[in-house]
């Protein structure tokens, strides 16, 4: 059986896995849903110190402390940028890495980079204007911005976002591009709708000849399309 981390976006937490992880533990396999300092239930840790390195130690640490090996990374969204950092420090534990609905970032680059300018400098602009210029304000709308219109999983989703320190999306990452080039690597796309954000990352995934899946649901695959991500999942590790 396989062993997954698994690794939410921005403003989520390690609860946003719930439905993929009973799917996979149910099928025999380890799984791992870290929440990364400042978000889902560690929001008390929330200050203007926490930016990407933070990030990248909370997986990199998970991944020494349970011992982990032969692991299969999956990243959502903004967790997508941690790639590099995270297969650089981890000493060879990651087996194979899978973005979903995921962000990627080369050497020098921050998520803000790889965001279109004009969805960054918003924001950049919240941050200011209602943030205290260090963090992002999380917000229901943002889940019209993701496709997540089912009344049932707003319910569920709008009170467990997680305002973001702008520090993580600011930052920019550092790696040599070799490490990644020596992984399987594997690209989830949302389809319906699809977040035109993510056009660039999909673009460079395709030319670097990542596999890749489609699903046909919005940009919070795990909680819209557990199942289906699962399935993709399970064949990945197989």
């Amino acid at each position: 059986m396989a062993t997954f981390v698994l690794v939410h976006g921005a403003m989520h937490g390690g609860w946003c896995w719930r439905d993929v992880r009973v799917i996979l533990n149910s099928q025999g396999h380890e799984v791992f849903t870290p929440t990364l300092t400042g978000q889902g239930e560690r929001a008390h840790l929330l200050t203007p110190q926490i930016g990407l390195a933070t990030h990248v130690q909370d997986i990199v640490a998970l991944l020494e402390w349970e011992n982990l090996s032969e692991v299969h990374l999956v990243l959502h969204s903004y967790a997508g940028v941690l790639a590099g950092p995270c297969v650089e420090e981890s000493g060879g534990r990651i087996a194979s890495i899978t973005f979903v609905g995921a962000f990627l970032a080369d050497d020098g680059e921050s998520l803000l980079d790889v965001e279109p300018p004009e969805i960054a400098n918003r924001y950049r602009s919240l941050s200011v204007e209602e943030g205290d210029g260090w963090r992002i304000p999380a917000s229901p709308a943002f889940l019209e911005q993701w496709g997540v219109t089912d009344p049932d999983l707003v319910e569920w989703i709008a009170p467990r976002l997680t305002d973001f320190p702008l520090a993580c999306a600011a930052d920019k990452v550092h790696f040599a591009q070799r490490v990644l080039e020596r992984l399987p690597m594997s690209y989830v796309r949302h389809t319906d709708p699809p977040l035109h954000s993510l056009d660039t990352s999909y673009e460079r995934a395709v030319l670097r000849g990542f596999t890749t899946f489609d699903v046909a649901c919005g940009h919070d695959v795990m909680v819209q399309a557990p199942k289906e991500l699962a399935g993709i999942l399970q064949r990945i590790a197989s």
